[in-house]
This record gives C-alpha cells, structure tokens and sequence, in this order.
C-alpha cells in the first residue's frame, strides 16, 4: 500500500512538473518597461512562444488604493500566453484624487503595446485592455475617453467600477478617482461612464459579473454599462453568475472558473481582427453614414457591413456624424467636427465621402448654393494633401421624400438634391479624377422596406445595398 501511494504521489508530482512546465513554455519573453518617466508606472510583459498578434493590457483592482497585481494580474499571464495572446499587467499609478496619473498610464501601456508591434510581434489592430473593480473603472475609461491612437480594440471587463455615484457603487474607489466630496458632478457623470459611450467609438466589450457582489452593484454599474453599449449599437457580451461575490479574479475556488474561462476564450475567438497590414477606408458622411435609425448600427450600419463584405485584409472606419452639410456656411458643416479631424488623422488609403442631403434644406441652400463646389474642392485637396495620398469616390445622395411643411427651413429637398447637388458632385469628380457611386439611381427609394419610416434613412436593409455599392467600387 505504502509503495503504491508513493507511486501515484510521484505520478501526479511529475505529472503537475510537467504541466508546469508546459505551461511557462508557452511565455517565451517575460521584462517589465517603465510606463511614466517617474518609473512608478510600470508594465510587466509576457510574449507568448507562438503569437497570435493579439495584445492585451491588464489593469488590476484594488479601489484606485492599492493593486491585486497577482489574482487579478499575474496569475492570468500563462493561460493567456498559452493561447498566443501577449499580456502586460500594468502597475499603474494611483490617483490620491489625480484621475490623470491612472488615466495616462493605461493610455501609454495601450498606445506602447502599438508602437511596440514590430518587436513584441503585435497587431496595432488588435490591442485591448482587462480590468477588475477599479480597474475595470479604468479600462473602460480608457475604452470611453482615450484618444484613437490609446483606445483600445476591445474591453474585457470583470465586476467593474462603472458608477462614479458613491450611492450606487464602491465609495473608496469615487474618493480615491475624484477626491473627497464635494465634487464636480459634472465629473461624476462624465466619469460614470455608462454616459460616455459612444457608438464607433467605444469598442466592443465582455463584462463578467457575479449577481450578489456587494461591493460593487452589478445592476448599477456592469449591468448599466452593458446596457448603454447596446443602446449605442455596440456589440457587447454580459456574463452573471448567480453568486461569486466580489474579487474571484483567476482563483478557481470561484465555481465557475471553468466556465468563466471557457466563455472568455469563446469571445475572443469570435472578436475578428483586421491585419496589420490592412488597408485603410475612412467613411466620411451625414447620419446615413452614422447610422441613424438602424438597431445595433456598428454591425448593421453601412460601414459595417462594408468591413465584413472587405474582411481581414481592410479597416474600415466610420466617421458619420448626423445632420452635417457638406457646405461650411452650412447650419452643421461637417469640416467642423472632431469626426473630420480623426478622420484625416487615421491615414485612410481609401475614402468614401457621402455628403450632400442636409445641405439641400433651405436653412443651408438657399442663398449659399453658389458656395457648395468651392466647399467639396476644400475637403478633396486636404484628404489628397495627407502623406497616405487616398484614393477618393464620391457617392451620389440617395432618394428621399419630405414630408415637412413648405416653409420649414429644415425641410430636406429631393429636387435641390437633383437639380443642384448631384451636378455639382458629378463635375467635381471629374475635375478631379474621381469615381462616383451612384446610390441615388440605386433600389433605395421612399415606400420600399429598403429606407425608414422617415422616407430619409436607410434601414439595415438599405445600409446593405449601399455596403455592397461601395465594396464594389473598391473591389473594381
């Protein structure tokens, strides 16, 4: 008996060796890089043997006080390495009421691991952040206010901080972010960021959550967040568990570990990353560009369905803004937003410009036609000035019908869209070389299940016929 207990002690004792070793076999590079000049920000590295390009930063919790660098850091690195994934568990800075330390310090570990892709073998296209509690406080602030170039490609998320209202989430965590009351409520609502999210901009997300966690609500925060991607049309995952509490982080004595692991890698698998290399299409327009009217817009709106017709091999970015003339005497001229100016900072290869509708209402034609040409030619020469020299095409206003009184001044005109705009476009392009797409002859009409109620918007549908217009012109 003696003997054979030792036998199988000595059996599972090689047996775990060996799966310990095959395990730490798979992080091939394992250094730590100073995050802020200071050096008190810091992250540790992992880089897998086989890598996928995928990276991803982890953000710790510990209420803004203190950080779980191991449960919540560490302990994660192999099993994410064992999958190809290259993780950085971030030491980051905490606030004492200076939210801008944490901030630029998950902002840097995210904008590092792109500048970095060359060396640690990452795809720039394919960078998210994890966070936990506070961390997950972080992660998605970093996911909802980060500029592109440190906003990251997807969030994962674990019984996060998302409420900065001490009534309905961890009070330490507010104290330690925004100090000590009383504070600005404005920054309590930019901060809860359940207000922050916006559609083609906060990225895709995970939350995991354990419903009888009392540290930090899931209802008030996780469940409130997951509820504000969906309204803005973001693909987004909620997980609950019936019970699990607070802080169950990589620790398998959460019951389901398994479970939660299992569904983790299901997610990712399914999250599809453009390559490195990917061609670049900026999409530049009014809200039938945005999306208006069209449920869960980022994977049904026009450009999203542009990217899955082009696949892994092109990005496709939506810059639509809604109500905006392409006119700069316009009521909403889209050359003054933040949109125009991320669109030229992306470097498109290629951009798609669909502009035109909102200028034929009175408010914006009327008086102003004459101003129409020289506006588009500003827009053409400071997308061909832009060291990615894009090749441009030029789409044609679809169909719409009014139904507004005649002396509304916001009233879009179908016939100002004919007579005026369409010819203005159409020489344009020929002045400069440029292909049109015609979306205005296409099946997109008033009275067909291809546009809204509104006779105005696309719907799904239409969004559709316009993706495969534009993925046709670019294709050819």
């Amino acid at each position: 008996m003696n003997n054979n207990h030792l036998s199988i002690k000595t059996i599972l004792l090689a047996a775990a060796m060996s799966l310990s070793t095959s395990l730490q076999a798979q992080t091939a590079k394992n250094f730590t890089v100073k995050i802020s000049a200071d050096g008190d920000a810091t992250m540790q590295v992992f880089l897998p043997e086989n890598p996928t390009g995928r990276f991803i930063v982890d953000c710790p919790g510990g209420g803004y006080s203190h950080l779980s660098m191991q449960n919540e850091g560490t302990d994660w690195a192999e099993w994410f390495t064992g999958q190809g994934i290259a993780f950085g568990v971030l030491k980051y800075r905490m606030p004492a009421g200076d939210r801008s330390l944490p901030m630029s310090d998950a902002q840097a570990a995210v904008k590092m691991a792109r500048d970095s892709a060359q060396a640690w073998g990452v795809n720039p296209y394919d960078v998210g952040i994890m966070g936990f509690s506070a961390g997950g406080h972080l992660a998605s602030t970093t996911a909802c206010h980060a500029p592109d170039e440190s906003r990251p490609d997807f969030q994962i998320l674990f019984y996060p901080v998302i409420s900065m209202e001490e009534r309905e989430t961890h009070k330490g965590s507010v104290v330690n972010f925004l100090g000590q009351a009383p504070r600005d409520e404005k920054l309590v609502k930019q901060f809860s960021n359940f207000n922050s999210v916006y559609r083609h901009k906060t990225p895709p997300a995970i939350i995991m959550l354990a419903g009888d966690d009392t540290a930090v609500p899931a209802l008030t925060n996780g469940v409130h967040y997951y509820t504000a991607l969906r309204k803005a049309g973001i693909p987004a995952a909620l997980m609950v568990w019936p019970k699990g509490g607070h802080g169950f982080g990589f620790r398998n004595t959460f019951a389901y570990h398994d479970q939660l692991l299992a569904e983790l890698k299901a997610w990712l698998e399914n999250q599809k990353p453009s390559k490195a290399d990917a061609v670049k299409v900026a999409c530049i327009g009014n809200s039938i560009t945005d999306g208006w009217g069209i449920d869960y817009v980022d994977v049904n709106g026009y450009p999203a369905q542009l990217q899955s017709l082009l696949g892994q091999d092109y990005i496709v970015k939506n810059f639509g803004v809604s109500g905006r003339t392409q006119m700069n005497s316009g009521n909403r001229p889209y050359m003054n937003e933040d949109a125009w100016t991320r669109a030229k900072a992306f470097e498109p290869n290629i951009v798609v410009i669909k502009l035109g509708t909102n200028d034929s209402k009175p408010v914006n034609w009327d008086g102003h036609e004459a101003e129409y040409e020289g506006d588009l030619q500003i827009m053409i020469d400071q997308l061909k000035a832009l060291p990615s020299t894009p090749k441009i095409y030029l789409c044609l206003p679809i169909k719409s019908a009014d139904k507004r009184e005649e002396g509304d001044k916001d009233r879009i005109r179908d016939s100002v869209v004919v007579a005026g705009i369409i010819p203005i476009i159409n020489k344009v392009a020929k002045k400069n070389s440029i292909e049109v797409i015609d979306l205005y002859n296409s099946e997109i009409a008033p009275g067909s299940d291809l546009i809204n109620r509104d006779q105005i918007h696309p719907s799904a549908k239409g969004a559709k016929v316009i993706a495969k217009a534009v993925y046709e012109a670019i294709k050819d």
